[in-house]
């Protein structure tokens, strides 16, 4: 670890804390439709949409109207994006003549891009045409986002509200995110990566030739020896930056490139890697200031905040050092940071950006529900393979995902507020509501659908052929290899360990419904808890109300989220990144 490699990550906390407060009252004020600075550009096409499309703007949902809505939205656009995958070859801006993608991958792709998952069990830059990647694959990159969002703050309505029986409109909170969000500041940072090197442009893929021709050897389809002279090389290019942009500041993290933000058409200088992993964190961290702002307590936002920094920084801290520290089979190799050595475990990370930042990226990518990579997770040491894991099994709630982030952490918080209560003897209460029996079931099984997904068929996998046959390590190794497989699309996060081959009928299929569970099977209790405290009364607090904007809150949030989150995957970890680490140090690697 060096003074250099701490300062980065120090910038990094330093500029997410300058950015979430501007960007937390913005989005209050889009919400809560009170006046911005674009309104004079934007409100004129809002109108249009909302009469194009029938929604009266002045009228909102309950709360089993506002869930049907975003059930039905994400639906059909999830059947549309199926359809395009599969004629895409007859679809214009194809120039590489990219075929149809198979019935059981475009099922995954589909249900990946539609719940913010964006995990690709595909070489995307051999598979799919432009326009699938622009029409399918980035519009649901905004439309997922904005449905993380808009149930966000439906959320935060439900606390802030008193004896109301709706929590907003869908529609007008799906489309004022999209235009006063999402599409101003993408538009900007699309044409910033643009000025940094990123490609974007509908050409064909360019041809160029070889400065010294290869010849490859191989054997053919019966076993004869064969030998390929290779004078050309295919350099893959096209619209990647408006795709870039969305990627990280949606938490979509489904790269253009296979090798994701590590590809330097995607990723091309340090200044663009910091900019990508600010972008990741920087809805989820403003969206607390937002609920501290929208419930009228900013202090117990800034205290959600808090947990969810200090859940980061001991996260960065471990990836860090497990990096920096090296891997001990390496033997006779310099593993010491110098002038000219980077040190640590180089392998699987990208030279121009070292360890302090792949292991500030990898934590980021994995504590929000990203999945967008500079490194391969699978090359870490099993302690650093471990801080990806343990983040997305923590629930996706530190900082997490645009609006998944805070309603995840919202349910944590209600837990937290419950077991407070129990402590003290009386009615739990949250910011003047009480929290009781039906809100406690409603946050449980909320939490419970993530860990049984993920439990069951990482089990399921461990002990079948078609599970075991997709792994390219045996031992531990190959275990974390499942266990993340089935996390990250459980948990919407779409990074992989990439040792895993899932591309194929058994994990195309079970991946693709993980993510449907992970994402929509908690929306019905979510918003429950969000019709049921709208419409409760306000109690004003007494002397056994349990404060939630003190350092014991933040410290009881944490705990409830380490207990509930980790401690459920213990023994999963055990066997896996655990017992990886103990063979590594008695000299053994798989």
């Amino acid at each position: 670890m060096t003074a250099n490699g701490w300062f980065q990550i120090g910038l990094f906390v330093a500029v997410l804390f300058l950015i979430t407060k501007p960007l937390g009252i913005f989005l209050v004020r889009v919400f809560e439709r009170q006046k911005t600075w674009p309104d004079f550009l934007l409100r004129p096409v809002e109108k249009l949409i909302y009469r194009l499309t029938a929604v009266d703007e002045t009228r909102e949902m309950r709360w089993t109207e506002y869930g049907v809505a975003i059930l039905a939205f994400s639906g059909v656009s999830m059947v549309l994006l199926y359809l395009m995958e599969r004629v895409q070859v007859w679809l214009p801006f194809n120039p590489q003549k990219f075929a149809n993608l198979a019935p059981d991958l475009a099922w995954n792709t589909a249900a990946s891009f539609t719940t913010n998952t964006n995990w690709q069990a595909y070489v995307p830059e051999t598979t799919m045409s432009y326009l699938t990647q622009m029409a399918g694959l980035a519009y649901h990159n905004f439309a997922s986002a904005a449905v993380g969002i808009a149930m966000a703050i439906a959320l935060v309505r439900g606390i802030a509200r008193r004896e109301s029986k709706t929590i907003g409109n869908f529609w007008v909170d799906l489309t004022r995110c999209f235009l006063w969000v999402l599409l101003p500041i993408c538009l900007v940072v699309a044409l910033v990566f643009v000025s940094q090197g990123v490609v974007q442009n509908l050409r064909p893929y360019a041809v160029a030739q070889v400065v010294q021709p290869q010849t490859i050897s191989g054997t053919d389809a019966s076993g004869h020896p064969t030998s390929k002279v290779v004078t050309q090389q295919i350099i893959a290019t096209g619209p990647v930056a408006s795709q870039e942009a969305i990627k990280m500041f949606g938490t979509n993290g489904g790269g253009f490139f296979n090798a994701n933000s590590a590809h330097p058409f995607e990723n091309p200088t340090p200044f663009t890697n910091f900019l990508q992993i600010i972008l990741i964190f920087a809805i989820p961290s403003a969206l607390t200031y937002t609920l501290g702002r929208m419930t009228h307590a900013p202090r117990h936002g800034w205290a959600v905040w808090a947990a969810m920094l200090a859940l980061f920084l001991v996260a960065v801290t471990t990836a860090y050092w497990a990096e920096a520290r090296g891997n001990p089979l390496l033997v006779g190799i310099n593993q010491q940071a110098s002038a000219t050595n980077p040190g640590g475990n180089m392998e699987g990370k990208e030279v121009r950006f070292g360890i302090a930042n792949s292991a500030l990226f990898a934590t980021v990518t994995t504590d929000a529900s990203c999945g967008a990579i500079n490194g391969w997770h699978d090359s870490f040491t099993p302690l650093g393979g471990l801080v990806p894991l343990v983040n997305i099994l923590l629930g996706e709630v530190v900082f997490g995902g645009v609006g998944s982030g805070l309603y995840g952490m919202l349910v944590f918080v209600i837990l937290a507020v419950f077991l407070a209560g129990l402590m003290v003897g009386r009615t739990p209460e949250y910011l003047g509501k009480k929290i009781e029996a039906y809100d406690v079931k409603m946050a449980a099984l909320a939490i419970l659908i993530f860990p049984l997904t993920v439990l069951l068929l990482s089990a399921v996998s461990t002990v079948s052929g078609f599970g075991t046959s997709s792994i390219s390590n045996p031992g531990p190794h190959g275990l974390s290899q499942i266990l993340y497989a089935f996390t990250s699309s459980a948990g919407n996060n779409g990074s992989a360990f990439a040792g895993l081959n899932a591309n194929t009928p058994w994990y195309n299929a079970s991946t693709g419904i993980a993510t449907l569970l992970g994402r929509f099977f908690a929306v019905i209790p979510i918003l429950a808890i969000a019709g049921n405290l709208a419409a409760k009364k306000h109690v004003p607090q007494s002397a056994g109300t349990f404060p939630v904007t003190t350092p014991l809150f933040t410290g009881l949030l944490i705990s409830t989220v380490v207990i509930v989150g980790a401690l459920t995957f213990f023994p999963a970890l055990s066997l896996g990144p655990i017992l990886e680490h103990l063979l590594m140090l008695a000299g053994r690697s798989f």
